[in-house]
C-alpha cells in the first residue's frame, strides 16, 4: 500500500483495538521534551472508503502535558498516534503529515486523559445552553454521512482514523473548556482558555522538531461546531503576538504556533456578530414549536448585519462581486446551494431523483442541474434551531455568555445590543472593559481584516451542511470569502440536506491533505 497516497478512504466501521505494549506509557510531566520510546503498540482495524478493512499498528503515546505550568493536566494534554505497519507492510511516518485534531464541541472542556487509543478522546460534557454536547442531526446520520467530524465515539472519529491509514501522524489535544471551575468558583476555562491551550500544544509538537514523528511544518488542524471555530482561529491567528502573555503564564514551548493548513466543520465563530448573521438568515423562520420569534429584535440584528457586511468589504468568490446583506442570498444560492443540491442530485439513481423531486418541488431540475429561490430554500430547511438573540441571550442563557464569563461570574453579555436588553436584571446595561480584547482573541476575523496575520495557514477546507441552523450560513461563507480575496487556497462547499456535524466525504479531506502538503506523490510515503 503507497502510504500517503491512499486516495479513496472513507467512512470507519468497527474499531478493535488490541494493545500490545511495547514499553510504558508516557505520564505527564512539567518537561516539554517529547520521549521517542514512551509509547504503547497498538493494532486497530479501519474500514477505508470501499468498504475495505485494513489492520494498522501505530504508536500510541497518552497524555502528555504540553506546557510547563498546566492549571489542569487533565485537559492540557495531547495525544499522539504515529502508524508503523499497515496490512504488514512496515511505514516510515517521519516526514509524514500532521492531523491536529480537536474534539472540543461546544466550547466546553475536552480530555484525552482517559482515552484508550486514537479517536478515543474524552467527548465534552454538556453543550451549548447546558443540553448534551453537539451530536449529528439525523440528517447528519442519513446514508452517506458520517456524523459530528471529531467527535468522539465509534464512527465520529472518521478523520483521524483515515489520517492514521494514510500513514499521517495524528495528534489530539485536549483543552480547557467554559465550564470548569476551582474550589474558589472561579472559571478557569472560559475565552480565551480554548486557543490558547491549543496554541501551547501547536508549540509543544513544533518545539519537538526531530524528536516527535512526523513534518512538524506541515500541521493540519481539525475540528467541527466550536472545534471548527477553534480550528480556524488557530490556523488564522498563528504566531499572533496578542497570545503572548496567556502562553507565557503557562510555560508554552519556545516555538512557533503557526499551523499550515485547517479543516473546518460548520464553525461557530465570529460570535459578536453571529446574532445578526443568523436573523439575517434565519429570521423568517419559526421555531420548532410553530412560535415566531421576536420580530423586532429580529429586526434590528439583521440592521445591525448589514452594516457590519458593508464594512466587510469582501467580494465573492468566482467573480461575484462586494457581498452586501442585499445581495447574499442570491451569492449563497447560486455559489453554494445550488450546485450542492446538484451535486446531491447527480448523485441518485433515476428513480431516487424522481421520488425526491416529487417531495420538493421547489426545486426546478433542468439540463441535470438544480435551481430553486432562496425562501423556498428557507422553507425546505424549516425550524430555526435557535430563539433570538442566537448567541449573546438576553437571560444570559447561551452557552456563548458562559464562554464570556470570568471570575465567579458564569455568564457575561459579548455585544452592546445583549448588554442594553439583559432581561436578568443582574447587569450593567455594558460591556465588560475586557470583553472587546476577548472578542479579538476569539475571532479568526480579526486576524484577517484590517491589519492581517501573514503568518496564517495559507489552505483551508471549510464544511457546512445546508440544514445547519446553528449559525448563518454566511459565517463560513464570510471567511471563506476573506481567505479567497487575501489570495489563500480555499475549498469551501456545503452539504445538501445535511446537519450540524455533517461529514460526507471525509476520503477526500485526507487525499486534500496529501496534494496540499505534497505528501505521497512519489508513492512512498515521502514529500517531494
Amino acid at each position: 500500500m503507497g502510504i500517503g497516497a491512499t486516495a479513496g478512504v472513507a467512512a470507519v466501521g468497527g474499531i478493535a483495538l488490541s494493545a500490545q505494549a511495547s514499553s510504558s506509557s508516557s505520564s505527564s510531566s512539567d518537561s516539554l521534551r517529547f520521549d521517542p520510546d514512551a509509547h504503547t503498540k497498538l493494532t486497530t482495524t479501519i474500514t477505508d472508503t470501499q468498504g475495505a478493512e485494513h489492520d494498522v499498528t501505530y504508536h500510541f503515546w497518552k497524555a502528555i502535558t504540553y506546557v510547563a505550568n498546566p492549571v489542569n493536566e487533565t485537559y492540557q494534554s495531547l495525544n499522539v498516534s504515529v502508524p508503523v505497519e499497515i496490512d504488514g507492510t512496515a511505514v516510515d511516518a517521519t516526514d509524514a503529515p500532521i492531523l491536529f485534531a480537536n474534539s472540543v464541541g461546544g466550547y466546553l472542556p475536552s480530555s484525552v486523559a482517559d482515552a484508550t487509543g486514537i479517536g478515543a478522546s474524552g467527548a465534552p460534557t454538556g453543550g451549548m445552553g447546558g443540553g448534551t454536547a453537539p451530536a449529528p442531526s439525523a440528517a447528519a446520520s442519513a446514508p452517506g454521512a458520517n456524523g459530528n467530524t471529531n467527535a468522539t465515539g465509534g464512527a465520529l472519529n472518521t478523520n483521524q482514523l483515515l489520517a492514521l491509514l494514510a500513514g499521517y501522524v495524528v495528534v489530539e489535544p485536549g483543552a480547557r473548556g467554559r465550564t470548569l471551575t476551582n474550589s474558589a468558583g472561579e472559571y478557569y476555562g472560559t475565552a480565551p482558555a480554548v486557543i490558547v491551550d491549543l496554541k501551547a500544544a501547536v508549540r509543544y509538537v513544533r518545539s519537538n522538531k526531530g524528536r516527535i514523528p512526523g513534518d512538524t511544518d506541515r500541521i493540519v488542524s481539525a475540528g467541527t461546531s466550536a472545534g471548527g471555530a477553534v480550528s480556524a482561529l488557530l490556523g488564522a491567528s498563528g504566531d499572533s503576538p496578542v497570545y503572548d502573555k496567556y502562553l507565557k503564564e503557562l510555560g508554552s514551548a519556545d516555538a512557533s504556533d503557526a499551523i499550515f493548513a485547517v479543516g473546518a466543520w460548520c464553525p461557530i465563530t465570529d460570535l459578536e456578530h453571529a446574532d445578526g448573521a443568523y436573523e439575517w438568515n434565519w429570521g423568517t423562520n419559526a421555531l420548532s414549536t410553530g412560535k415566531q420569534v421576536d420580530q423586532t429584535v429580529s429586526k434590528d440584528l439583521k440592521a445591525q448585519f448589514a452594516e457590519y457586511q458593508a464594512g466587510l468589504k469582501l467580494r465573492g468568490l468566482d467573480g461575484f462581486g462586494p457581498l452586501t446583506a442585499r445581495n447574499y442570498d442570491e451569492y449563497l444560492v447560486k455559489q453554494y446551494l445550488e450546485p450542492s443540491a446538484t451535486k446531491y442530485l447527480t448523485g441518485l439513481s433515476d428513480s431516487d431523483r424522481e421520488t425526491y423531486l416529487a417531495k420538493n418541488t421547489f426545486i426546478t431540475w433542468s439540463g441535470s442541474r438544480a435551481t430553486f429561490a432562496w425562501d423556498d430554500f428557507l422553507t425546505h430547511v424549516g425550524a430555526r434551531k435557535k430563539d433570538t438573540p442566537a448567541f449573546d441571550a438576553f437571560d444570559l442563557s447561551a452557552g456563548e455568555n458562559n464562554e464570556f464569563g470570568a471570575g465567579t461570574t458564569e455568564a457575561r453579555h459579548f455585544t452592546a445590543y445583549g448588554a442594553k436588553n439583559d432581561s436578568t436584571g443582574l447587569g450593567t446595561k455594558r460591556v465588560a472593559a475586557d470583553i472587546p480584547e476577548k472578542l479579538n482573541l476569539m475571532n479568526p476575523m480579526y486576524h484577517l481584516v484590517g491589519k492581517v496575520n501573514d503568518r496564517r495557514a495559507k489552505h483551508w477546507w471549510i464544511r457546512l451542511g445546508t440544514s445547519d441552523s446553528d449559525t448563518s450560513h454566511v459565517i463560513s461563507a464570510n471567511l471563506a470569502a476573506r481567505l479567497d480575496n487575501l489570495g489563500d487556497d480555499v475549498d469551501h462547499l456545503y452539504y445538501w440536506d445535511q446537519g450540524h456535524g455533517a461529514n460526507t466525504d471525509p476520503g477526500d479531506f485526507i487525499t486534500w491533505i496529501a496534494t496540499v502538503t505534497g505528501y505521497g506523490k512519489d508513492g512512498k510515503g515521502k514529500r517531494n
